[in-house]
């Protein structure tokens, strides 16, 4: 009998979406943070969009 342990692939997939999510969301609050126009722009864009 073999006893290899390989971790299933569809919890290697998971772990990664995971990791990758943070580091985009980590990434994003970064940018918003240094750039403050972006983001007043972009939220007066989705005003103009829900009024219409």
């Amino acid at each position: 009998m073999k006893s290899n342990k390989k971790p299933a692939t569809s919890k290697l997939v998971a772990k990664f979406d995971n990791e990758l999510m943070q580091i985009l969301i980590e990434d994003l609050s970064s940018f918003k943070a240094n750039n403050p126009f972006y983001s007043n722009k972009q939220k007066a864009a989705q005003r103009n969009l829900s009024a219409a």
